[in-house]
């Protein structure tokens, strides 16, 4: 997330003129945006992820990686082989390099329970590479799905099970309707003033978000001062996300999202709990929000939604109206939000 020197009329003049690559590049922020923060740990988000001898495709595969296997990243190598056009960054390992697009960065931050969450429920992220629900608030109870770093659910009550000493949250499924268990240590629920608006005295027509779908790049400008910047993942070929102008006028910080009941044939089912940070833009569920499955950011990945890592997603969350008082798991406002303009 970025806040580089250029006016709102300057940026869009480059970008309808085919010149917004130059720009970037004379602002420094194309290599800003592909600068890796300090990242120590990541998940592998899919089977079969390779391990190369060197960052690029063409060196000898050494190993394949399971699902969910957690990895020590050495060192970044931010100079590899392009795995999309705005993402040449590899993740070391002691034993090769994999491509960071299919490394989702984590931490492990056990945390210490809350007994006092509020009669309406509040929302919680995950703070480790995974965690596996249950069907009861029991160690050995049915597992329900598993859950994932940066992952938000809404939390309506802590579990306290005397027997065998273990302390768990109770997480409501809006889609399926029913609840489920988190180990507590896996989950820091978040407090009220992390959820404030940001530049609340800006007013909402002034705050203005452009996604350039051709840079797959998501900007944000208070009047002609452009305070925010992130590469994104948009919609793929046959779902694409759609061009125009729209609002941010409905809202959640937690939602499961899937295609299920819907999917043609032939296309391929997702289900994926714990979106975190959405901020819709359509009445067809089209949104910004945090993404968990891949860090693939700057090629079309999504099926119309915008994908953004989570703190980006959340920063967009927090600074677009309406704003969602920490209570609500869901707010809609027909008529209201902040003006998207998508190209």
């Amino acid at each position: 997330m970025l806040k580089p020197q250029i006016s709102r009329r300057d940026f869009l003049k480059l970008a309808s003129a085919g010149s917004l690559a130059f720009a970037l590049s004379d602002l420094r922020l194309e290599h800003a945006l592909a600068a890796p923060a300090a990242i120590k740990h990541g998940r592998v988000t899919f089977s079969g992820t390779p391990l190369y001898d060197a960052p690029t495709f063409k060196a000898k595969q050494i190993h394949n990686f399971g699902a969910d296997t957690v990895v020590e990243i050495t060192s970044i190598d931010e100079n590899g082989e392009q795995g999309n056009p705005y993402n040449s960054t590899w993740y070391q390992t002691k034993d090769g390099y994999t491509y960071s697009g299919w490394v989702q960065p984590v931490e492990t931050n056990y945390q210490k329970p809350i007994f006092n969450i509020p009669d309406k429920g509040q929302v919680g992220e995950i703070t480790v590479p995974f965690s596996d629900t249950k069907k009861d608030p029991y160690v050995y109870a049915d597992r329900g799905y598993r859950i994932f770093y940066g992952t938000t659910h809404w939390v309506k009550r802590v579990v306290v099970t005397h027997d065998e000493k273990s302390i768990w949250y109770e997480i409501y499924d809006s889609y399926l309707k029913k609840s489920l268990y988190v180990a507590s240590h896996d989950m820091r629920l978040i407090p009220n003033d992390e959820l404030s608006p940001l530049s609340p005295e800006v007013p909402d027509t002034d705050k203005h978000i452009v996604v350039d779908l051709s840079a797959q790049l998501v900007t944000a400008f208070e009047g002609e001062k452009l305070i925010f910047s992130q590469r994104c993942s948009s919609g793929v070929k046959g779902t694409d996300t759609p061009k125009g102008e729209f609002t941010t006028y409905h809202k959640g910080p937690s939602v499961h999202m899937t295609n299920e009941g819907d999917a043609l044939e032939d296309e391929n089912v997702y289900s994926l709990p714990g979106v975190p940070w959405c901020s819709f833009f359509t009445g067809a569920g089209n949104a910004f929000h945090g993404t968990y499955w891949h860090n693939d950011y700057g090629r079309p990945r999504s099926h119309g939604c915008v994908n953004l890592p989570s703190e980006a997603a959340k920063f967009i969350y927090r600074w677009t109206k309406p704003t969602v008082p920490p209570d609500t798991d869901y707010l809609h406002l027909p008529g209201q939000g902040t003006k998207v303009q998508i190209f």
